[in-house]
């Protein structure tokens, strides 16, 4: 019950004793009868100025404490004309200003950090404390690879590890890692926390380290090979100068034909070491794409019927099913064609004998996709798979993919290559 309510009972209590009081002595001397009803007068206006010192104040107070619990910062009380609680009043006003200042504040601030995480290009995934996806930016969702960010909310991270292109299920509380991917990405993922409500809540940091380590890796393998290359072939050069010259003077000697012969297939090993290390200069000298509009589909076309007698020698099934509304798209078409042959090359090295490849393309999407029904690639290969002289193959050099790596890189397409789980392997590639 308020205080309110017992100073009017009070009141009331009080009001009715005296009125009984002067009831009981109404036949008293008017001297008495006066000083009786002059109590009670006296009564009600200590009353009404009782109620106004302490009463008021102390409602006026209460009221406060009522916009306090509410929240509502923006109310002011009013003083009552009692010192000790105008003085209750004074301090109470500042403290509701000052708050409604540190809200403004705080919600400017948090204004302000949902607009940096949102225009952020780095990607921001946040946890519950069941570690379930509450919330993801922009760029989250892109590098996720996801179509509605409310189709992830409320699962783990371990529940879309299947459908995502980037497993963070296996990164550790407080540690960084490199993730690679199909397409030759390269991610810096981080698993953090911050204390909310007094407890650790877990996010997600990644951020795209593709284009610095392409840069590094580039710079670091043209050199290695530019001084491979000028040693072995300077080496060589001499080596089969001096044995071309021994082997002419060995040839009115019958009895060294032996060893004219061992002499020719060093010889013979030595050009071979020259083409091998040429066919890596060759990726350092990549010429710059020169772009023009291309129509995509009669360049399959004509490739394809070059392909076709290597396809039928080992019974592969070469298909082109063209998309006649693809727009023209910027190609450099020398580098392109290259950059087919290799694909359909690795198709073909793929499958061995008696398969199938598809090529499509797609108006809608702008996409090329290079599908076949091969060995297919595991996941531990996919995220290596466009590492500089990478290989799967015993007598790899890993120069064709890093090829295509590099002229794709030039075009400004997205691309990417992965087994699916219908056991066809697809490289795909985007024209914006």
């Amino acid at each position: 019950m308020k205080l309110k309510v017992y100073f009017y009972i009070l009141a009331i209590l009080l009001l009715l004793v005296f009125g009984f009081t002067l009831y009981e002595n109404l036949d008293a001397p008017s001297w008495k009868t006066l000083a009786l009803e002059g109590l009670i007068l006296g009564t009600v206006v200590y009353l009404v100025i009782f109620y106004r010192k302490t009463v008021r104040p102390l409602q006026t107070i209460s009221n406060g404490m009522d916009l306090l619990r509410e929240q509502d910062f923006s109310s002011k009380l009013r003083e009552v004309g009692q010192y000790e609680a105008d003085r209750v009043v004074a301090i109470f006003n500042r403290m509701m200003a000052q708050l409604k200042n540190e809200r403004l504040q705080l919600r400017e601030q948090n204004e302000f950090l949902d607009l940096l995480i949102t225009a952020s290009p780095m990607g921001v995934i946040v946890l519950n404390y069941d570690h379930q996806i509450t919330d993801l930016n922009p760029a989250a969702v892109r590098l996720l690879d996801v179509k509605n960010a409310d189709g992830v909310r409320g699962k783990t991270i371990s529940e879309i590890k299947e459908s995502v292109p980037i497993d963070l299920s296996e990164i550790p509380m407080h540690e960084t890692r490199s993730i690679g991917l199909s397409n030759g990405t390269v991610y810096k993922c981080s698993l953090e926390s911050f204390v909310d409500r007094g407890f650790p809540r877990p996010f997600y940091l990644i951020e795209s380290l593709t284009e610095e380590v392409r840069r590094a890796e580039k710079k670091a393998y043209e050199k290695v090979i530019r001084m491979i290359s000028h040693e072995v072939n300077n080496t060589t050069a001499g080596i089969t100068s001096t044995l071309d010259t021994v082997i002419e003077g060995l040839e009115p000697v019958p009895e060294a034909e032996d060893m004219r012969q061992a002499m020719q297939i060093c010889v013979e090993r030595c050009y071979g070491m020259s083409r091998f290390i040429t066919n890596f200069a060759d990726v350092v000298k990549i010429p710059k794409a020169e772009r023009e509009l291309i129509d995509l589909n009669r360049l399959i076309t004509n490739l394809i019927r070059f392909m076709e007698v290597m396809c039928t020698h080992k019974n592969i099934r070469l298909t082109f099913k063209p998309d006649e509304h693809l727009p023209p798209v910027l190609l450099d078409t020398s580098l392109f064609d290259q950059v087919i042959l290799n694909i359909i090359k690795n198709a073909v090295e793929s499958i061995e004998e008696n398969g199938e490849i598809i090529i499509t393309t797609e108006a809608q999407s702008k996409k090329l996709v290079i599908a076949d029904n091969g060995k297919g690639i595991s996941r531990e290969v996919e995220k290596k798979i466009f590492n500089p002289f990478f290989s799967s193959k015993p007598q790899g050099q890993g120069i064709g993919l890093l090829f295509i790596r590099e002229v794709l890189a030039q075009h400004d397409v997205q691309y990417s290559l992965r087994t699916y789980p219908d056991n066809w392997t697809r490289f795909i590639i985007r024209f914006d």
